[in-house]
């Protein structure tokens, strides 16, 4: 073995060694033991582990079957774990629910299948070998592709409710972390992809990314203090907060303007279950949520009928971009809250 494979060994070994360090100390120094802190130490562990079979592949001689395909079951784990914690990170009093283990059979499919590979048939190098392993690192990436997508997508949307200017220091800090951590997968995904495609990068490119990517993000974890929070940094003091919340999104961001907002889809973009968000705007409103979000739509379309600019444009169409889905409840709307038709209001503010 030259210096370049002695320097490479130890560079990713030392992210390896690092990684599982810091999972340990997640896992049993961690004063404060949370429910996160547990899910991220535990997708340290599965990365290690898979990262550690790569540079056994790289660097050792015939590396038993079971062990190559074990390693790449880790990262059928990896992925659910990674929406459980972000959940975690951003949702207030989450719990995993038991059906959850059911998103981790891939992982225990392909694990147990792991014992069962034969060396021999693996080494033959024929079509239907490399047919069914092809498949099966083809679906193992896809899938932790799936779960870095999804994930992502539920802090982004989590993100967008709350402006930045409104957010508090630890709400910020967890926006950012949870951004780096999964640019970082992201990395460690791309490096062992190109190497798939036709050895577009050396396969020893994988475990030197994880490493520095396990680096930087021990690093930022240590400052913004990460390990320290969970999702109670977005708990509401109260049901006031909610309404204020509810009202934000319904009000400053016109969504009453849109014909098929709903309870239910107003509640996902709090949080909350759709029961709670009607009994939060029937304390604080005095309304339904039909009322509390006709209210607006009724406000926004009496601008719209006393504008003269608006003079050719009919009722129905005035209907529409008040955010109501047909004339008739529109009517029915209008004339519940302002006692006439919108043709009796407009005829009376134009004249």
């Amino acid at each position: 073995m030259g210096f370049l494979d002695i320097l490479l060994v130890i560079i990713s070994s030392a992210g390896l060694l690092h990684g599982t360090m810091f999972a340990l100390y997640l896992l049993f120094f961690k004063k404060k033991r949370a429910l996160t802190n547990s899910l991220l130490a535990l997708i340290l562990m599965l990365m290690a582990f898979r990262i550690g079979k790569s540079v056994l592949l790289y660097f050792g001689n015939d590396l038993e079957p079971a062990f190559i395909f074990a390693g790449l079951a880790f990262l059928l784990g990896i992925g659910p774990m990674l929406r459980w914690y972000v959940n975690g990170m951003t949702r207030s009093g989450f719990t995993l629910p038991k059906f959850y283990a059911l998103e981790l059979v891939p992982f225990a499919l392909v694990f147990l299948a792991s014992f069962f590979v034969d060396k021999a048939w693996f080494e033959t190098n024929n079509k239907e070998v490399i047919i069914i392993f092809g498949s099966i690192l083809i679906f193992i990436y896809l899938h932790l592709a799936f779960y870095i997508f999804i994930s992502s997508r539920v802090y982004r949307k989590m993100a967008k409710n709350y402006s930045k200017e409104s957010r508090t220091k630890s709400q910020k800090a967890i926006f950012t972390w949870l951004g780096l951590l999964h640019i970082g997968l992201v990395i460690i995904w791309i490096s062992y992809v190109l190497n798939i495609v036709e050895d577009a990068v050396p396969y020893i490119v994988g475990p030197i990314m994880y490493s520095m990517v396990v680096y930087f993000l021990s690093f930022k974890a240590f400052q913004l203090k990460v390990t320290d929070m969970d999702g109670n940094a977005f708990k509401r003091n109260n049901d006031l907060d909610l309404f204020h919340e509810l009202t934000h999104h319904l009000v400053d961001n016109k969504l009453y303007l849109e014909s098929n907002v709903s309870l239910s889809s107003l509640s996902s973009l709090v949080n909350v279950s759709a029961q709670k968000t009607s009994e939060v705007i029937n304390q604080h409103a005095r309304q339904n949520f039909n009322d509390f979000v006709n209210f607006y739509r009724i406000q926004e379309a009496k601008k719209l009928l006393v504008d003269k600019d608006n003079e050719n444009f009919t009722i129905s169409s005035i209907a529409f971009d008040s955010g109501f889905s047909s004339l008739s409840s529109f009517n029915s709307a209008f004339k519940k809250f302002e006692g006439l038709t919108p043709s009796a209001f407009r005829k009376t503010h134009l004249a």
